[in-house]
């Protein structure tokens, strides 16, 4: 097989241990082999770094295993061109596995050109990431919390959830406290009622009717505070959010307004697919890369499941979000989509078909550099029409037909 690369590395990367092979052009264009372990830790790695400057290699490849990688990356990528690569694609004979073997392998794919590199931002975007990414794992920490303290209310018997559509709103917040100091009375705790839950006192007095014990009080308001933390922790990390992103303020615009996408959701995609679409060369490559668009399996001419393939998840959350926040607009070409395949695909395929959509549209305006222009269900409506009226005519043909095409008057 041709050698594409005359100075390269492969590394088995571990938690402790990195196994190095590099490979290097001899006389007659015999390759030469050199193999060396090194540690993990900054002195290690950057020892590593030198071995392999002296060698003169100008590729590295290693695999993407669990969070270990990056040390390694961030120390190599300024003086190589550092390929992470899925550890799915490149398996090697069963049975044949040792850390010396593994970076052998790596380093033989990587000399004859056969690797693709993952996608890896640029270390702005990648600050921006784990800020982006920590924050969401605090909302959902908030949303389980929330759950726990319906629980401990369904256990005392307060069935506050079954009147109140949000019990951590400001009616429910001063009841749910009320409980907790100590006060029992169905009452006066359905006076503190506010808005609209006025309308509901009779029924409200029902559900504040159970048994708070102290048991309870004491779960609740460690649940109470634990949820005053997050929020603050919450408000810390938007606000740092919105120092860092900062350079990237024309382009969240510009994603902001795509209907079912907010300024959250548009900082999440900058911090997962980067401003620059340079690295995509199409949006069916992103949607690919996102896991967003069908699986191809074939096989003997028969398509089986074409399910979506893992991809980026913090990604899939985010777009299935707003495409379900987008679907609730009346009059747009988006939510007529999922009106057209929800008939017959169902409900999940259908928020997926949409996600895929918004990522198609947020890859095309960070491409333009142009807001979103809406052009209604009309347009969606029309394109079908058109769309069912070539098919008809193809098939009409294929029959022995000639189709003459007149509007009825």
């Amino acid at each position: 097989m041709e050698q594409l690369i005359e100075r390269c590395a492969g590394l088995d990367v571990h938690k402790d241990t990195v196994a190095v092979c590099v490979h290097l052009s001899g006389a007659g264009g015999k390759t030469v082999q050199e193999i060396q372990t090194f540690g993990t830790m900054t002195p290690d790695l950057l020892a590593l770094r030198d071995w392999l400057e002296s060698l003169g290699v100008t590729h590295v490849a290693m695999e993407s295993t669990g969070v270990y990688w990056k040390p390694v990356y961030y120390i190599l990528e300024e003086g190589f061109t550092v390929l992470l690569v899925n550890a799915a694609h490149i398996k090697n004979v069963p049975g044949r596995k040792t850390d010396v073997v593994d970076c052998a392998w790596i380093a033989q794919l990587l000399e004859h050109g056969l690797l693709r590199g993952s996608f890896v931002p640029d270390k702005p975007i990648r600050d921006l990431r784990d800020l982006t990414r920590h924050r969401k794992v605090l909302i959902q920490e908030r949303a389980r919390e929330a759950n726990r303290l319906h629980k401990f209310l369904q256990d005392a018997g307060i069935k506050l959830s079954s009147v109140a559509t949000d019990i951590l709103g400001v009616s429910g917040r001063a009841m749910i406290e009320a409980l907790v100091e100590g006060k029992a009375d169905p009452v006066a705790l359905s006076d503190l009622a506010r808005g609209k839950l006025k309308k509901k006192l009779p029924t409200l007095q029902k559900a504040l009717t159970g048994r708070f014990r102290s048991h309870h009080a004491f779960l609740v308001s460690r649940i109470l505070a634990h949820l005053d933390y997050l929020e603050d922790e919450i408000d810390a990390f938007s606000q740092r959010i919105a120092e860092e992103i900062t350079p990237f303020d024309e382009a969240v615009a510009l994603l902001d307004t795509i209907p079912g996408v907010n300024r959250r959701t548009a900082e999440v995609l900058i911090a997962e697919i980067g401003p620059d679409m340079g690295r995509f060369p199409s949006s069916g490559h992103l949607a690919s890369w996102a896991g967003l668009c069908p699986g191809n399996n074939e096989s003997a001419g028969k398509h089986k499941s074409g399910k979506t393939r893992k991809g980026d998840r913090w990604l899939r959350i985010a777009l299935t979000e707003s495409a379900l926040a987008a679907v609730r607009e009346t009059d747009s070409s988006l939510s007529a989509q999922y009106r057209r395949i929800m008939r017959h695909r169902g409900h999940k395929k259908a928020i997926v078909a949409v996600a895929h959509s918004i990522l198609c549209i947020s890859y095309h305006i960070l491409s333009d550099r142009k807001p979103y222009a809406e052009l209604g269900a009309v347009s969606l409506e029309k394109r079908e029409k058109d769309h069912a009226i070539r098919r008809y005519v193809k098939q009409l043909e294929r029959l022995g037909q000639k189709v003459i095409l007149e509007p009825v008057a």
